[in-house]
């Protein structure tokens, strides 16, 4: 496997192949002979592109079933209580184990699984990625983009790293052992071709935590109990309070309620007993991003953040440390989805809340 964008998977495929490996490809893509299946990135815009008239999970994954693993995968995935629910109706987790599904279960010569970690916990990571690896055939070829340098060990054989700048340029690596490439990402240089394409190196160290400060001085907030009915999940939330300069962190697996929670925390959905969240000022940085400005990105920030953005403050905390100057000219329609992702936080950050709800900031 190697660790690449989509649009340099066939450049990297045939990278890792001998001479007549070269031959048999480019022979198999001429005679229009080679199938190739890619898991897409924006897994949120999926039930867009659903033409069927059944639009349950079972019917979708089932209709493509070719290899004879449906039951492992739908066991390993955990998508048989979803089986029922419509494509639409699906978290962001689930939408991204039904779309690795559907791609694991078919027979293809080509495998393309863009960002499969997306969206998911960490065993749900470890599942996806032994359902990946369960392709591996003598005869089929597996690429894969990945950005968690956990998942990518895990799921690797060999590792390309890509470097550049941003929306300007890209340079593909040439393969090299998984532990070799992460460690050429980590330290920001090419041994091989005395290279640095980054001035520093990564490091991790462990830093202790800092003093506890005082919180009897600032606001409190509080929520009541709240229930919530979609299809067949019902989620109950029991009454909670919080603090201003508190960061709160819901964790649970996919599927369980989080970003239902936050939306009800926001206003953007009503709970079904009728109680509501007291008035709040609140900004919301959404799980699926879907850009429909037209412009660029500095118009984008004019429009919605322009006090924000104009803040020397804002521009020190938020703005420079998400390095937004990479694509601040670049119309919106055209980001990545890492560019958005970066975007989206700076949109959230820059409106003027008394709460801030990230909702998977990392994805």
């Amino acid at each position: 496997m190697a660790w690449t964008w989509l649009r340099q998977s066939e450049r990297l495929a045939l990278l890792k192949m001998g001479a007549d490996e070269r031959s048999d490809y480019f022979t198999k893509v001429l005679e229009d002979d080679l199938k190739a299946i890619i898991k897409p990135q924006y897994v949120d815009q999926i039930p867009k592109a659903i033409r069927a008239a059944d639009k349950r999970v079972k019917t979708l994954i089932s209709s493509r079933a070719g290899l004879g693993n449906l039951d492992q995968i739908c066991d390993e995935l955990e998508l048989r209580h979803i089986f029922e629910r419509e494509v639409g109706q699906l978290s962001g987790g689930e939408m991204q184990r039904f779309a690795i599904g559907s791609v694991c279960v078919q027979k293809a010569d080509v495998y393309m699984f863009d960002e499969p970690s997306s969206f998911l916990d960490v065993k749900q990571r470890l599942n996806a990625g032994r359902m990946i690896r369960s392709l591996l055939r003598p005869d089929d070829y597996v690429i894969v983009v990945e950005h968690d340098l956990s998942v990518l060990d895990y799921l690797s054989d060999f590792v390309c790293v890509l470097y550049g700048k941003p929306a300007v340029y890209g340079v593909v690596t040439l393969p090299s052992s998984v532990r070799e490439g992460i460690n050429i990402f980590l330290d920001g240089h090419i041994p091989t071709e005395n290279l640095r394409f980054r001035e520093e190196s990564l490091q991790f160290r462990v830093a202790e935590a800092g003093e506890d400060y005082s919180t009897d001085n600032n606001r409190a907030y509080s929520y009541p109990a709240m229930e919530k009915t979609l299809g067949s999940f019902k989620l109950g939330i029991n009454t909670g309070d919080f603090t201003d300069s508190e960061i709160i962190v819901m964790m649970g697996e996919n599927g369980t309620g989080k970003t239902t929670f936050c939306k009800m925390l926001a206003g953007a959905l009503k709970p079904d007993n009728g109680k509501s969240v007291p008035p709040m000022n609140i900004s919301m940085k959404p799980q699926t991003i879907t850009p429909k400005f037209q412009g660029t990105v500095r118009q984008l920030f004019f429009k919605k953040i322009k006090a924000a953005f104009l803040n020397p403050q804002f521009q020190t905390d938020v703005y420079k440390p998400l390095k937004m100057d990479d694509f601040i000219d670049q119309e919106v329609q055209n980001l990545s989805g890492g560019e958005l992702q970066r975007v989206a936080i700076v949109l959230a950050l820059g409106i003027p809340a008394d709460i801030y709800l990230i909702d998977e900031p990392s994805a």
